[in-house]
């Protein structure tokens, strides 16, 4: 869909559908209170009524006959004022463009949500107004036969009444496709079957997104990681024909001496049989997405890249396949990870930490100011907090508000949850240095106590995702009008990039 900036005023565009909206329990005023007074008081008479009161995502349809060029308006309601925030105009926005859509209204206009009653800048509503629409419209059809449907509208016109803020909405609009792009890689990316993406793919996607916004690629292979010590993400690895990648994407990689550098690492378990400890054939599915952290790691650094951001900002994905086989690492062994420290494998099915692992280590040669990873790791985690929040542990107070606030920004939710010294206890070994799993209870927690581990810089958080990535039979349909009611969220991307872009505030 085209997003476009122009100046006027609503009430004279020529369009298939005009958007127009409401708060709750208010009266039109501004740019709808115009609408209304063309229509001859038509949306007052909804209101008087009752039919329309304004609740977050109610929505009604006007036929103008003629009243304005218009063929449409659709109204959208924004909720009670005093709970306005940048979040209601995503959600309007994309409950407004959904509806368009199924009118199969082609070419469409919208005002600028939240501008004026609202509190937000041009910049700052255009930027949520696109985010919101783009993301609403996303529509993944697989490898299917029939030809995709037609995706509508196809234009979406953003009016600004005053001229001198079209500079401003159209900085905005960028920065909203930018970050709508970034979420679309990831969900395409977790929406992919495993004999697509792969390690190997999942490579190519990223250089790809390098290319799109001038990022910095390297892609080291087997006998570098080999070279690198890389012993417990190898030792994964073993038991797939397919090689693993550890990739290494860079956004302003010529000016790491003078920002702040802050890596972003992302589990790339492209497909989870839990190798000798077999998941059940029902567990199985969905492990698919078991790589959703890096394909948020690939995401956030395709908006970060985007938005230009002042930040030397590294993303790590080690990618691959937990496979059986004859070559494939069976319980009980010791796997020595690039640090010099030694794991016992409990569980061949607790592999996501031990990718984590080596690629945690292998962010402290950056000197980074803080470093978050990310990844579907626990079901833990699941029973904890259920498909609502991610668990979020941190060794730094600063870097754990930071990541708060910026999960409140994006509504993609996190929740704090504790690194007691007590959970490492569970993880003891006699055989090597720690093991892989800490037993049935604690499991979030115990699994963070091992990634703490590989770990020497102060501020580090770990994001247990599990259950964040899909909508699935487990979790129902998601009640976001710009979150998919089926198959990949692309939990994660907006939430890394937006604690980014919020850095040092």
């Amino acid at each position: 869909m085209d997003v476009n900036i122009i100046s006027g005023e609503i009430q004279t565009i020529e369009a298939d559908a005009i958007i127009v909206n409401l708060f709750q329990d208010a009266r039109p005023a501004g740019a709808t209170k115009a609408v209304d007074d063309a229509l001859n008081g038509a949306i007052s008479e909804l209101v008087d009524s009752g039919d329309f009161i304004g609740k977050a995502g109610q929505l009604a349809v006007l036929y103008p006959r003629g009243a304005i060029p218009a063929k449409r308006v659709i109204l959208v309601g924004l909720g009670k004022q005093e709970e306005f925030k940048p979040d209601s105009v995503r959600r309007a926005a994309a409950h407004a463009i959904k509806k368009a859509g199924e009118l199969k209204a082609a070419k469409v206009a919208t005002i600028l949500h939240g501008v004026g009653a609202g509190g937000l800048s041009a910049a700052e509503s255009a930027e949520v107004v696109t985010e919101g629409s783009l993301l609403a419209i996303y529509n993944y059809t697989g490898q299917k036969k029939e030809a995709p449907p037609e995706i509508f509208p196809k234009s979406l016109d953003m009016v600004v009444f005053d001229a001198n803020d079209v500079a401003a909405a159209q900085q905005g609009a960028d920065a909203g496709r930018g970050i709508a792009e970034g979420v679309k890689l990831t969900r395409d990316l977790v929406n992919l079957p495993p004999n697509v993406c792969d390690p190997v793919y999942l490579a190519k996607a990223a250089d790809e997104a390098a290319q799109a916004v001038g990022l910095k690629i390297e892609v080291l292979e087997k006998r570098q990681m080999e070279t690198l010590g890389m012993g417990a993400l190898l030792g994964v690895a073993q038991g797939s024909d397919t090689p693993p990648r550890f990739i290494i994407l860079e956004h302003n990689a010529d000016k790491a001496a003078e920002l702040d550098t802050i890596v972003l690492v992302g589990k790339g378990v492209t497909f989870d049989t839990g190798g000798y400890s077999i998941k059940t054939s029902d567990g199985m599915v969905g492990m698919k997405a078991d790589m959703a952290g890096g394909g948020a790691v690939i995401g956030a650094m395709r908006i970060i890249g985007a938005l230009k951001l002042p930040f030397h900002v590294v993303g790590l994905i080690p990618a691959a396949d937990n496979m059986i086989s004859g070559n494939a690492y069976r319980p009980q062994e010791v796997l020595r990870a690039s640090n010099g420290v030694t794991i016992e494998i409990i569980s061949t099915d607790a592999e996501g930490r031990l990718l984590l692992a080596d690629a945690l280590v292998f962010a402290s040669r950056y000197k980074p100011a803080a470093v978050v990873d990310i990844a579907t790791l626990t079901g833990a985690c699941v029973v904890a907090l259920g498909t609502v929040a991610a668990g979020m542990f941190s060794s730094d107070d600063k870097l754990r508000d930071s990541l708060m606030s910026a999960a409140s920004r994006t509504t993609e939710k996190v929740w704090p949850l504790p690194l007691f010294p007590e959970y490492d206890k569970q993880i003891e070994s006699q055989a090597a240095d720690i093991k892989n799993t800490g037993g049935r209870f604690g499991g979030a927690a115990t699994a963070a106590a091992f990634l703490k581990h590989f770990v020497d810089y102060p501020a580090w958080a770990h994001i247990d995702m599990a259950g964040l990535a899909g909508i699935d039979s487990l979790s129902g349909s998601s009640d976001n009008p710009y979150v998919p009611s089926k198959g990949a969220t692309g939990y994660g991307a907006r939430l890394l990039a937006d604690f980014v872009r919020g850095w040092g505030k």
